[in-house]
């Protein structure tokens, strides 16, 4: 089961939520046809990528 929550910046989690993560953090992962395990080589393509994102993202707008 998926569950999803939206967290506006700087709002923090409820005790109710922390739980919730945690105990999904325990839980194992399973792949199937429609969600299948990425390969060593996309996954460094993924990890590139969102580092370029990142970076992108985090440059910061001049001070007039």
């Amino acid at each position: 089961m998926i569950k999803t929550f939206i967290i506006e910046s700087g709002q923090k989690l409820t005790e109710e939520q922390l739980k919730e993560v945690e105990e999904a953090k325990k839980s194992p992962i399973y792949f199937d046809e429609d969600c299948k395990e990425l390969s060593p080589a996309m996954m460094k393509a993924v990890v590139q990528r969102n580092r370029k994102k990142k970076a992108e993202n985090s440059i910061a707008e001049p001070v007039i």
